[in-house]
């Protein structure tokens, strides 16, 4: 299985071209409806993929769990991804995808692997109301295949957050406030409707105003928008704005190529952007400064989110 990953040198040159490869898999018929749905995961956040090895079940574990596996010394936590989408299936779980997250590394457990696909983020398109409410929230993206197979990603960081009882409160004494934040205005990008709250409560505990949208698509047609009005008005953007954060993963647009397009656009200029992701690696954050990102901070570090934010917010106004 490790022949899917060889040409891992290559993908670092997908960054501001808007694509992405993600690996195929299946977690089981549902016995219910009949069929059985296809998964996708982008390829940068899996370290291998292996059959599934023997699962110690520790007690005090979380409902989702099924147990802890030891790879090369390390405990790691697995995670049945059928039973967490509440797919009811006979099909035992043959194969363990390791990812990684933010440094933390855990196991999902699927029926099986297909193939790595390379895809336009263009294709793949925000899920529709029926299927986010059929799939209680677990898809942020959706494409289809020439083929007809439909493919979804899902939100693996709500699913990391719920199943590993993740603690995603603020706590206001590690944020950093300053009186100077009452007129500033962050933008952020994000299709995990979990770190949007976070990125939320966050900027809201710092004492920021804020605007979100939901992928770099429907950011860019928001911040020229802005950029239009601020042209009406005479004025420079970055009175309206003062800093953008995107996330790296989105449907329509990544944040790879919103960056670029941000840095390109003078309209923009002096408006710093900072990448969000949970793609926490030495080499992404290179890909990030190679559209002309200002700066990389991980995911669900409130007060890392928040230092960051406002050394950029403050060094801003000083220049």
């Amino acid at each position: 299985m490790s022949d899917l990953f060889k040409n891992i040198d290559a993908r670092t040159k997908l960054a501001g071209t808007n694509k992405l490869e993600i690996l195929l898999f299946t977690l089981g018929e549902d016995q219910r409806s009949g069929r059985r749905e296809h998964f996708g995961i982008n390829v940068f956040k899996v370290r291998e993929v292996m059959r599934t090895p023997e699962i110690t079940h520790a007690p005090e574990t979380p409902a989702n769990v099924e147990g802890m596996v030891s790879l090369r010394g390390v405990l790691v936590p697995v995670i049945d991804l059928a039973k967490y989408a509440g797919i009811v299936t006979n099909n035992r779980p043959e194969i363990m995808i390791v990812s990684e997250y933010n440094g933390h590394t855990q196991g999902f457990l699927v029926e099986a692997v297909d193939t790595i696909l390379r895809l336009d983020w263009t294709s793949m398109r925000v899920p529709p109301d029926m299927l986010s409410h059929q799939m209680s929230g677990l898809v942020t993206a959706v494409t289809e295949l020439d083929s007809g197979k439909l493919v979804m990603m899902l939100d693996v960081e709500k699913v990391l957050a719920e199943a590993l009882q993740t603690d995603l409160t603020i706590d206001s004494e590690t944020v950093i406030r300053d009186t100077k934040f009452a007129e500033k205005r962050v933008f952020y990008a994000d299709d995990s409707a979990v770190a949007r709250r976070q990125i939320e409560l966050t900027l809201d505990a710092m004492g920021l105003k804020h605007q979100s949208a939901v992928n770099g698509r429907r950011a860019w047609d928001e911040l020229q928008r802005i950029a239009r009005s601020a042209e009406i008005q005479g004025r420079p953007v970055r009175d309206f704005i003062q800093l953008i954060l995107t996330d790296v993963e989105m449907p329509e647009m990544d944040g790879y190529m919103l960056t670029r397009m941000v840095k390109t656009d003078i309209r923009f200029a002096g408006i710093p952007v900072l990448m969000h992701s949970s793609l926490s690696g030495t080499s992404n954050q290179k890909l990030g400064q190679s559209v002309g990102v200002d700066g990389y901070v991980s995911k669900f570090e409130a007060h890392k989110l928040s230092q960051a934010i406002a050394n950029y917010l403050l060094e801003a106004q000083t220049a």
